[in-house]
């Protein structure tokens, strides 16, 4: 069996990324960048989008994803190289698709980071009013650059004490609740927030679920450290199947007992409210445990969260710079620290100057959102058409099951998401790909057409 370190070099490639992740790591590192807590900060558009049932919506969310990253175990398995479902679709369909696809997976990965780092320091702000959300935001900035330029194993270690912190939070908080829920507070146990057949219908549930899956974006950045993985592209699958489950669960449970803690449930299906669970959280125990959350979710964003959006971001455009699809100083990887540098230097200006002009918008949290969302869903997509066309149509796979019909599934429930999404996501979507096709034309122009290297033979 062919080593980890061949199957890179055979696509062109010399093995520059250093190998020390483990299956422990890629899995708390798949948690910390899903945020295990994340549903605290999202809860009440969750809630009120979903007609009062946000834990049917992550339970959809969940099965949605779960055949996504079936879909990912396999092209991992395929090519094992950085730069995820861009290379996926530009080696198992064509290089154009594969510009495409990381086109609109930038929206997802470049974002994210700017996403976390606003709304974590909007929370810090709202806590210490005297700091400004813009020094907070070029303070939570500078540290997780500082530590991701010590290297993957710095990282690592330090994804495995906020995990801890995070789950002990979240333990405080169900203990706290259910208890409160068996003393009388809240509505009592029910199952309303798994389905309530007076406001059920699927495209109520999908319309959350569009927003629910902001909370598991982040798992197939497991993917991008498969040149870094000790295990290859098996553990790589692996790890992205257990990220995903054990963050299901925990999402299901905490929207859950929330559901039923809500003060004004009425007053949150008609309004919706980024205060909901915190609202939650001070009916079970009090003013302390709401701060206790609201500062939870500000440092998980803001540190956890973001230190692993950065690592994915910063490996993302390092596969498509070294490809040529991007400008090559991206592609100059440490020599001291095995980390592509320039890449992480770039994500952290990004996220400074969109962050602080954000910050500025009123609706700059949710103009984010939307546009992470529409990018992650189509390049989810186009994923499960890159298994299709690589192993049923170009190979003649016969294992039906896997690259046929799980696909298919998967790629028929995001699409309904995308129709049910807002109207936002779907014209920002629809413009930044506008965008990158203009761009991709301009490379062909230039006689710069989209290639991979050690594509020729292989497909």
């Amino acid at each position: 069996m062919p080593t980890q370190h061949a199957n890179v070099e055979q696509f062109g490639y010399r093995q520059e990324l250093r190998r020390g992740v483990g299956l422990t790591d890629l899995v708390s590192y798949g948690l910390v960048f899903m945020v295990p807590i994340s549903p605290f900060a999202i809860f009440g558009s969750v809630y009120a989008r979903s007609g009062g049932m946000p834990a049917l919506a992550y339970l959809v969310g969940m099965v949605a994803l779960l055949f996504t990253a079936a879909s990912y175990a396999q092209m991992v398995k395929a090519f094992p190289l950085s730069g995820s479902v861009y290379n996926y679709a530009g080696r198992g369909i064509a290089p154009p698709a594969g510009f495409l696809t990381g086109w609109m997976v930038l929206l997802d990965y470049i974002l994210v980071p700017c996403l976390l780092y606003l709304v974590a320091s909007i929370a810090m702000h709202a806590i210490v009013p005297e700091i400004p959300v813009w020094a907070w935001l070029i303070a939570f900035v500078a540290l997780n650059t500082a530590i991701n330029l010590r290297g993957i194993r710095m990282t690592v270690k330090l994804t495995r004490i906020m995990i801890v912190f995070e789950l002990v939070v979240l333990a405080l908080f169900l203990v706290v609740g259910v208890w409160a829920l068996l003393q009388g507070k809240g509505r009592g146990f029910s199952l309303s927030p798994l389905f309530n057949p007076e406001t059920f219908t699927w495209p109520v549930v999908f319309a959350a679920v569009s927003v629910a899956v902001l909370s598991f974006i982040g798992f197939d950045g497991i993917s991008m450290l498969v040149e870094e993985s000790t295990g290859g592209s098996e553990q790589v699958g692996r790890a992205m199947r257990l990220a995903l489950v054990l963050a299901g669960v925990l999402f299901i449970v905490q929207v859950w007992v929330a559901a039923l803690l809500v003060p004004d449930p009425a007053g949150l299906l008609r309004h919706g409210g980024d205060t909901a669970f915190y609202d939650a959280a001070a009916v079970a125990g009090g003013q302390w445990l709401r701060h206790l959350t609201s500062t939870a979710t500000a440092l998980s964003w803001g540190v956890a969260n973001t230190m692993v959006a950065q690592v994915a971001a910063s490996r993302l455009l390092y596969a498509m710079a070294r490809d040529r699809q991007l400008p090559s100083f991206l592609a100059k990887v440490s020599v001291r620290q095995s980390v592509p540098a320039n890449a992480i230097a770039l994500v952290s200006l990004l996220s400074v100057g969109l962050g602080i002009w954000m910050s500025t918008r009123p609706d700059g949290v949710d103009l984010l959102s939307s546009l992470i969302s529409m990018g992650a869903m189509v390049a989810f997509i186009v994923l499960h058409a890159a298994v299709i066309v690589h192993y049923s149509l170009r190979l003649g796979s016969d294992a039906m099951w896997k690259h046929l019909v799980a696909p298919l599934i998967g790629m028929g429930i995001l699409v309904f998401v995308v129709i049910n999404a807002h109207v936002m996501a779907q014209l920002v979507g629809l413009i930044w790909l506008g965008v990158g096709a203009l761009v991709l034309a301009g490379l062909y122009a230039l006689g710069r057409r989209p290639t991979l290297q050690g594509l020729t033979g292989r497909l």
